[in-house]
């Protein structure tokens, strides 16, 4: 009787919180609530009936768990506790892999390695399959609980099994976790007046990391510029936004969002004080390259800023806001998708390089050696050297172009 009297409370409750829907949508909400009527019977049967007896919090918490799945890979329950770690700061007190991890086809996924981390070490690689952490299955495990489980003290360790497009079967990566800090960027004179520079992550010092070596190679005579977002899983969007306004004029659309909730729909625009909108350009990028990466190049590729060399990025553009609950734990919900200034969706579908450069994939051996001569790294690098071709034929382009009549520049 007290069991019955749970679930109609229960049923009472969620009638309750639709309270203004069902009054504004009539049929719709009582189709709903049917709907509703059904999940609380199946609720009684399960805690009359079920082999085991489960608490009425864990069998709610299983089915929200169950709701949120069933949306997409990025939507997720935070009970209290993950709740409130993912509120804590932890800087300087966790250890982490330096991956980027999603869900692909309900499978966790590597999204990239952070270059220079353990996992980058290791020989991890963009769509690496996590098929086991510590040797505990992941198939049905939510994104926030293989994040907590590979994250933990620095020195300690996690072995990860993964499948891989040529493996024959799993294989074991041990890694050793290390506190993650990471340089946003790297830069390089690749001669010629040609720049180089890397953004590994999109972080809030990234902007102005990013306008200082644009400075400083700008002083030196920089004529051209390699912009390298390959494996960079991308990070802040305001980060993205102020990086893509070094490159275009002031006031030119970066990106927009768009929900089903107004306050979802948002425009974000150049601002910029000082950038460079005539900076012969090529933008590289791969499968790792995902979210605020993919967020710039495309901007720069619907401005006509930028030639876009690489290969297909991975496609990883929703925008996911964190719900506080009554009881202390939260939603992770996404509910809105990112779009280019010409209107195309990233999500799903990423960014198509204009000239697509394949990398011939190669055994990778146990652990990446150490850094050589890094110049020397970049000349054997197919798609940097692809770039600075494109660039050359760039010049090559313009210095044949016939200058403007009088006549046409008075237009």
């Amino acid at each position: 009787m007290k069991k019955a009297f749970v679930i109609g409370s229960l049923l009472f409750v969620l009638t309750l919180s639709l309270g203004g829907t069902v009054a504004s949508k009539g049929t719709e909400s009582g189709a709903t609530y049917e709907q509703l009527r059904l999940f609380t019977e199946v609720l009684s049967i399960v805690q009359n009936q079920y082999v085991d007896e489960v608490p009425p919090k864990e069998l709610i918490y299983s089915a929200i768990k169950g709701t949120l799945r069933g949306l997409d890979p990025h939507s997720s329950f935070l009970d209290p506790e993950s709740y409130r770690e993912m509120q804590v700061e932890t800087s300087g007190s966790f250890g982490g892999l330096g991956i980027e991890i999603t869900l692909r086809d309900d499978v966790l996924t590597v999204v990239a390695p952070i270059e220079g981390t353990p996992a980058y070490r290791v020989g991890l690689q963009p769509g690496d399959r996590i098929i086991k952490i510590d040797g505990l299955v992941t198939k049905d495990m939510q994104l926030a609980d293989a994040v907590k489980r590979m994250r933990g003290k620095p020195a300690t360790k996690v072995t990860l099994t993964i499948m891989r497009e040529g493996f024959t079967e799993p294989k074991d990566f041990d890694i050793t976790r290390e506190q993650i800090r990471v340089h946003s960027v790297r830069s390089h004179d690749l001669g010629n007046g040609i720049a180089y520079i890397k953004l590994r992550q999109f972080q809030e010092q990234t902007p102005g990391d990013l306008s200082s070596a644009l400075e400083k190679f700008s002083k030196n005579g920089m004529k051209a510029l390699v912009l390298d977002l390959r494996n960079n899983p991308g990070g802040l969007l305001t980060a993205a936004v102020e990086v893509t306004e070094e490159f275009v004029d002031d006031g030119k659309l970066v990106v927009y969002t768009q929900g089903r909730v107004r306050n979802q729909n948002m425009r974000f625009s150049a601002h910029a004080k000082k950038s460079y909108p005539a900076l012969p350009m090529v933008v590289l990028v791969n499968q790792g390259s995902a979210s605020a990466s993919e967020i710039v190049a495309g901007a720069l590729q619907d401005w006509g800023r930028a030639i876009v060399v690489g290969t297909q990025t991975f496609g990883k553009g929703s925008v996911q806001t964190i719900i506080p609950l009554s009881d202390g734990s939260g939603l992770r919900l996404t509910t809105a998708k990112y779009f280019t200034p010409k209107g195309r969706t990233i999500h799903g579908k990423g960014i198509t390089p204009d000239i697509v450069v394949e990398i011939p994939k190669e055994p990778v051996p146990k652990e990446r050696p150490l850094p050589g001569d890094p110049l020397e790294d970049l000349r054997k690098d197919m798609q940097v050297q692809r770039a600075v071709d494109v660039i050359k034929a760039m010049r090559i382009i313009e210095q044949q172009r016939p200058a403007p009549t009088p006549q046409a520049q008075a237009r």
